[in-house]
């Protein structure tokens, strides 16, 4: 045998004998093969520890199996997630070598070669032009594909930022509405502006640094809207309502166009509220905020203040008291129920239906069933608002309701053996009931949008009040076929 066949020979046995050592069981260093079984003693298939699926192939197949790239290899549909990040990891780095190998040894030039360091410019000026246009519009496919593998690293490392959101939100019993304020995405762009190594404030920094350096900012923009005032002029806005605590509280707050801020916060639970000592309250908000800058002041319509009001717009004659508009609407509601028989009837009977299932755990289980777990009860902008549209709720499941009550399984019941079940019963099947349902909310529904347009706060509701208005009358007349009297 010639001496140069022989060489190439034992080259060649040389290269299969690395090439099968470093596939078998004992040789392998890739981490990528800890998470595969042997199939067959020759090590030319294996079988995934996670999904049970037969590779054929060496490291770099299975790694594209387990990172899920769906490149060279089905992605696993049960790799955990630490074991993929680390395959991601690991194939974009063996990129990054190889990007690097090749553009220190380029093909046909040694290391040590002059031409190595020679400009890219030089070299494509030296290819000759036949015609055909070259586009540099798309990446080399390595880098495409380094750019997928980070773009699926940097996929998990979001979902474990969010997981560790979300587990602060759980732990802490936050609302869900928290995530939509626009300061909730702001202060995850100020950490990741940051970078890694970002240290949360303290409890201290919380309570005492930061929080003096953010009354100090808001002071500085409440300034602002003090000199816009003294331009413009403002609203005085009272607010009453009633904490969990039952505690009566009047709030005060100042609007512009620049928009509203807080004055102050009185508690009135100890306080008659009639017209001498609600004069007393809106006089002294007038003297803080200035009465030069004041222009009108909003407050309900309870007879007290306005009975004090027309007191302020006597001594300052230059301020209007104005009633709040959702509490005028809230009063015309109140007299629907007050002054038309068939209205507080109906709301009392109503009430009723409600208050019987949801005294009673298994009742409610029995009623959700046949309503498609859909609560008979429904939280309205105000008292009398919630009156008619828990009405409104039980006008939409008066199928339902009705086949219930008439039930083999509430006849089973005890509820239908007791006296007040047996008048519930007979409220719920009674169709003159739901005739009155129908005709009280022909009446009030058209209230209940006005009010639920000026409470809202999605967009100025005064320029609009008048025609809304006008057509809520129009349709409550509609509804009536135009009869004054029915």
């Amino acid at each position: 045998m010639p001496a140069d066949d022989a060489s190439a020979s034992a080259t060649q046995s040389t290269e299969q004998l690395s090439k099968r050592k470093r596939n078998e069981q004992g040789s392998r260093i890739d981490p990528a093969w800890q998470y595969v079984f042997d199939v067959n003693a020759d090590a030319k298939s294996s079988k995934c520890k996670f999904c049970s699926k037969l590779l054929s192939g060496g490291a770099f197949r299975l790694k594209h199996h387990l990172a899920g790239t769906k490149q060279n290899a089905a992605p696993c549909p049960s790799v955990p997630d630490d074991v993929r990040r680390q395959m991601l990891e690991l194939l974009d780095f063996n990129l990054e070598a190889k990007e690097v190998r090749k553009n220190l040894i380029r093909p046909g030039l040694g290391v040590n070669s002059s031409e190595a360091s020679a400009p890219v410019e030089s070299v494509q000026s030296s290819i000759p032009n036949r015609g055909k246009k070259i586009s540099n519009s798309n990446p080399p496919l390595p880098n495409r594909r380094q750019s997928t593998m980070s773009q699926l690293l940097k996929k998990d490392l979001r979902h474990d930022a969010c997981r560790g959101i979300a587990r602060w939100f759980y732990n802490n019993a936050l609302s869900f509405n928290a995530s939509r304020d626009d300061l909730f995405g702001e202060m995850f762009e100020l950490v990741a502006r940051h970078g890694p190594g970002f240290k949360p404030p303290s409890y201290h920094e919380l309570r005492e640094t930061l929080l003096k350096e953010e009354l100090k900012e808001v002071e500085g923009k409440l300034a602002v809207f003090k000199e816009e005032w003294k331009s413009v002029g403002c609203t005085i806005m009272s607010d009453g309502w009633t904490d969990r605590k039952r505690r009566s509280i009047c709030n005060f707050l100042v609007n512009s166009p620049r928009g509203t801020s807080f004055v102050e916060s009185i508690d009135t639970s100890g306080v008659i509220k009639n017209t001498e000592k609600v004069f007393q309250m809106l006089d002294n908000i007038v003297e803080k905020v200035g009465e030069e800058h004041v222009v009108q002041v909003v407050t309900d319509n309870a007879s007290a203040y306005k009975a004090a009001g027309e007191r302020l717009m006597a001594k300052r004659k230059h301020l209007f008291w104005t009633p709040c508009a959702a509490h005028c609407l809230d009063l015309v509601l109140e007299d629907f129920e007050k002054h038309l028989p068939v209205h507080k009837t109906t709301i009392s009977k109503g009430k009723k239906i409600s208050n019987f299932i949801y005294a009673r755990t298994n009742l409610i289980a029995m009623m959700k069933e046949f309503t498609n777990d859909r609560d008979l009860v429904r939280a309205g902008a105000t008292r009398f608002a919630t009156s008619y549209l828990s009405l409104a709720r039980l006008s939409e499941q008066k199928g339902n309701l009705m086949t219930m009550f008439a039930s083999e399984k509430w006849r089973k019941s005890s509820f239908a053996s007791i006296q007040e079940g047996k008048r519930i019963q007979g409220i719920a099947l009674d169709g003159r009931f739901w005739t009155n349902v129908v005709n009280c909310l022909r009446a009030a529904l058209p209230v209940v949008k006005v009010l639920r347009f000026v409470d809202g706060e999605e967009k100025p509701s005064m320029p609009f009040l008048f025609q809304e208005l006008c057509e809520a009358k129009l349709k409550i007349k509609s509804n009536f076929s135009n009869m004054e009297k029915r």
